[in-house]
């Protein structure tokens, strides 16, 4: 599995996101502003409306801004390591056996979470250490096993790969 083209994916990925997330916070910001916005009436609340649209657009782009600067560095951080990984660290990819047959993967990420894509007939899903499965896979190595609970389910699995 190539690491490099991996992160690169999921950084365009999150380029696109922060791109999304600028037009859209400028497009509710511009609401917010235009003149047929402004309150004709007590219960006309468009422009407030537009105002707290363009603050949580603001907040997500500062998320995005943040993510990218997280995988640039975990690129930088790969590229340091050896490459032959005995544990699950951030930055892992991890095959369970009941993925094995349909060649899913975990990525063990800063952010992205629930990111799929595919590369070289692989599939992969983008986690992080805050989601049930990622926790539960941090500090395993191969042949362990995992527990882990989703919602009410509790589900059991074998660690068969780490990359």
């Amino acid at each position: 599995m190539n690491k490099a083209l991996l992160i690169t994916h999921i950084l365009q990925h999150l380029e696109q996101e922060l791109t999304n997330c600028k037009l859209a916070a400028n497009n509710a910001h511009l609401a917010a502003i235009d003149d047929q916005s402004v309150a004709e009436t007590q219960y006309d609340t468009l422009a407030i409306e537009s105002a707290y649209l363009a603050e949580g657009q603001s907040r997500r782009i500062a998320e995005f801004e943040s993510a990218i600067d997280d995988f640039q560095q975990l690129a930088v951080q790969l590229v340091i390591t050896k490459k032959n990984i005995k544990t699950v660290v951030l930055g892992s990819a991890v095959q369970l056996s009941e993925d094995f047959a349909r060649d899913n993967w975990f990525f063990i990420a800063p952010a992205a979470a629930g990111y799929r894509l595919s590369i070289d007939k692989k599939n992969i899903t983008v986690i992080t250490p805050k989601s049930p499965m990622g926790h539960a896979l941090l500090n395993k190595e191969v042949d362990d096993e995992i527990e882990v609970f989703l919602g009410k389910n509790k589900h059991v699995d074998d660690i068969i790969a780490i990359f």
